[in-house]
């Protein structure tokens, strides 16, 4: 793809989600959201594979139905109402499909099934783009819109992401269906506490972004796309497995890495808010999760390659690629968790 082409598209990636972020009116969100839809499809399909071409067709479908959802459901509370802005939902048929309709944007189920087969469609560098910065105009609405949804129908959301993308994802050997389940689970939390604290979801959702843009960047890095490829690791680069075994398990929640940050806080905002029971389900289905995560970390760092191929294999990762993003993501992902008091802080 030629520079120029690349520039327009990363441009209206960014234009696209900033203007959703500005906005208080539906048309110009809906737009921001078409904008940044159609930005990332030459992305998707620049490399011509029937797999990369499939998923662009998917994303494409699944991202025009939600967009014609949200359009069709801010027309009935305008013509209910008289008003076009955000903060005027006051009609429950509209709320509710607008809800489900980001809740299609951004692939919570029960409305996920397009996510796992685009992102096994893509490659790491894009799949990175589709699991992190795509979802930011969405979770804006969602945020904005979450105190006049109904909460029974984001707590059933939130639960039902939580413990599908738990259970997906533990039968799979594709690692960028594994990430999309994982990314999965982890939208179901933090849909879960938008509710109730919008600052937190904030917070939730940079510290997902941190991790999942280190994960995927280690991937990068590697050249690795499924879990037999992952037992070459630690013969290439022993410090770079480790690490990035030491950044899965901080996807899976466990302290005291940064990923135990937001699954600490959200548990205590749900009991503070008389939720006891949804903040026990929702630790019991992070236990699926966080199985097939230590699965990817047994495999990358407590197994080895078998010696019987007759084909050469690179004994040494390339030197010439840029590692300062992995580095910076990877620390943050693995050293915030200190930080904890300074991030409640922050956003209370």
């Amino acid at each position: 793809m030629s520079p120029y082409t690349l520039t327009i598209l990363l441009l209206s990636l960014g234009l696209g989600t900033t203007l959703t972020f500005m906005t208080s009116h539906w048309l110009l969100a809906w737009m921001g959201l078409e904008i940044n839809t159609l930005a990332i499809l030459p992305l998707m399909a620049q490399h011509h594979h029937p797999r990369a071409v499939e998923a662009t067709t998917k994303y494409f479908l699944a991202q025009a139905a939600a967009a014609a959802t949200i359009l069709f459901a801010s027309t009935i509370n305008a013509w209910t109402t008289g008003e076009w802005n955000i903060f005027c939902l006051s009609n429950p048929i509209a709320i509710t499909l607008i809800t489900m309709a980001l809740a299609l944007k951004v692939g919570l189920a029960p409305t996920h099934f397009w996510m796992p087969p685009v992102m096994q469609g893509l490659d790491l560098t894009t799949g990175l783009i589709m699991a992190t910065w795509q979802k930011l105009a969405p979770f804006a609405l969602i945020i904005q819109t979450a105190p006049y949804a109904n909460p029974q129908l984001l707590i059933a959301l939130g639960l039902l992401s939580a413990l599908i993308g738990g259970w997906g994802g533990l039968n799979q050997t594709q690692l960028r269906k594994i990430l999309a389940y994982s990314s999965i689970a982890h939208l179901g939390w933090i849909v879960m506490i938008s509710q109730f604290n919008q600052q937190l979801t904030m917070l939730v959702l940079i510290t997902y972004f941190i991790m999942t843009s280190a994960t995927f960047l280690v991937f990068k890095l590697m050249s690795t796309t499924k879990i037999n490829t992952l037992a070459m690791a630690w013969t290439k680069a022993p410090s770079t497995a480790a690490l990035a075994s030491l950044t899965l398990l901080s996807l899976g929640g466990l302290p005291p890495l940064t990923g135990f940050l937001p699954k600490w806080l959200i548990l205590q905002d749900l009991t503070a808010q008389g939720l006891p029971l949804t903040a026990v389900t929702l630790a019991l289905a992070s236990l699926m999760s966080l199985y097939f995560y230590l699965r990817l970390c047994y495999a990358m760092i407590l197994t080895t390659a078998p010696n019987t191929n007759n084909s050469s294999t690179p004994w040494r990762l390339q030197t010439k690629k840029n590692t300062v993003p992995l580095a910076a993501f990877m620390t943050s992902a693995l050293t915030l968790l200190p930080l904890a008091p300074l991030a409640q802080a922050l956003v209370n």
